[in-house]
């Protein structure tokens, strides 16, 4: 992949993990479960960490993070967030699988097309990684509260 295709998919991922975050925060403060409303903050915490990762890793490839990455995507996430908490817990935590799937399918995507880069590998993994562990939580819970119905 050339530099400039490089810094375009991680500026789509720059948008997708800021709008996990905004999304994560703003659901936390829709559910009333402790355990769930922890879990919430500290996946968001997580993305917040993939958000820093990745934007450092534009930055240091010359490009600049995506002003639609900055801006939007908190809109579209905190929005996200609400909408999904009105839905019900579990509703919520089915939104939040899909999102993490296509997450996890667009990291798988890039990591077969990223060449030599050491470094963008190992982020992307340990990202796609993040991403597995929430979904099976989410997955999980999805399960759990199914069956107390």
């Amino acid at each position: 992949m050339e530099k400039n295709e490089i810094i375009n998919k991680l500026n789509w991922f720059y948008f997708l993990e800021t709008n996990q975050v905004s999304l994560y925060t703003a659901q936390s403060h829709q559910v009333e479960d402790i355990y769930i409303r922890k879990t919430l903050q500290r996946v968001a915490a997580v993305e917040q960490g993939h958000v820093d990762t990745i934007c450092a890793k534009i930055k240091k490839l010359g490009g600049t993070p995506s002003l639609i990455g900055e801006t939007i995507a908190p809109l579209t996430g905190t929005t996200g967030g609400f909408v999904t908490g009105i839905a019900g817990v579990v509703a919520l935590l089915q939104a939040d699988i899909k999102l993490e799937e296509k997450a996890m399918k667009d990291y798988k995507d890039f990591l077969l097309r990223v060449g030599e880069d050491e470094e963008l590998f190992e982020i992307l993994w340990d990202n796609l990684i993040d991403e597995d562990l929430h979904t099976a939580w989410f997955s999980n819970k999805v399960q759990e509260l199914q069956q107390q119905q």
